[in-house]
């Protein structure tokens, strides 16, 4: 299953290069897929209990700039957060996780090509909503005689960040908003065409 999953993207990747020779803005119109990831920073609150997490994430964005200057996009992931040893250290728990199932849709910008001749780079900004469903695992020393539990719950939030894209590769970073749940997300994107128009 691997194996053919790593054929598809090379695939596609061929694909795009064979349609990106000459990739000017008028010329950037269609649907295109994307693939991240990256570390999450946890803050405030959050950073109390939970430690340096990971994650990825598909995306599917379009854009027709006959009609929009900007690209609307969704996207949905997974994002992991171990707890933090001081927590440990201050608390009964004896393990702590947070497990996140992340959706957005929102709209992202770029703006005109900082570097054109070597290799096109151009600056973007992107802004969006957020829904996320939270799985959280409580485990406790024998000590605290506690008993062991795992808590969900969703929340609504926003999502703002900016980056650089290479065409096919991206750096984006992104501060997103939850209640109780902020973090610093930066993400390396492969951003494949799956249909254009020319």
């Amino acid at each position: 299953m691997q194996k053919y999953f790593l054929i598809f993207i090379f695939f596609l990747f061929i694909t795009s290069l064979s349609k990106a020779e000459n990739p000017p803005e008028d010329k950037s119109r269609g649907v295109f897929l994307a693939i991240g990831v990256g570390p999450r920073l946890p803050l405030g609150q959050f950073a109390n209990s939970s430690d340096l997490g990971y994650g990825f994430n598909f995306e599917l964005s379009y854009t027709d700039n006959a009609y929009m200057p900007f690209f609307l996009f969704a996207k949905a992931g997974f994002e992991t957060y171990p707890g933090s040893q001081s927590f440990y250290q201050q608390s009964d728990y004896s393990n702590f996780s947070t497990n996140a199932l992340p959706v957005n849709a929102g709209i992202r910008y770029y703006f005109s090509p900082l570097l054109e001749n070597i290799v096109l780079i151009m600056p973007m900004v992107e802004a969006s909503l957020g829904y996320t469903y939270y799985q959280k695992l409580n485990q406790f020393k024998p000590s605290a005689l506690k008993s062991n539990f795992t808590e969900t719950s969703s929340k609504i939030g926003l999502s703002v960040g900016g980056g650089f894209s290479m065409f096919i590769m991206e750096i984006l970073g992104t501060y997103n908003y939850y209640f109780t749940n902020q973090y610093i997300a930066l993400d390396i994107k492969i951003r494949l065409p799956l249909y254009i128009n020319l």
